[in-house]
């Protein structure tokens, strides 16, 4: 693969490689917690913890 500056790089090709990119990270996190239910479960609490003090 070649490296491409920035200015070479077109949108469609950042927003491609980015949509990939989460498609990957979404799986991986659902692959996670599929093995680890327990580390799942604090980190949807901690999550939810967040939220919860957020203020907007």
């Amino acid at each position: 693969m070649t490296e491409h500056s920035p200015e070479d790089e077109t949108d469609t090709e950042r927003r491609r490689r980015r949509a990939q990119f989460l498609r990957e990270r979404t799986e991986a996190i659902e692959l996670r917690d599929r093995v680890k239910p327990r580390r799942a479960r604090a980190a949807r609490m901690r999550q939810q913890m967040r939220m919860r003090t957020f203020r907007w």
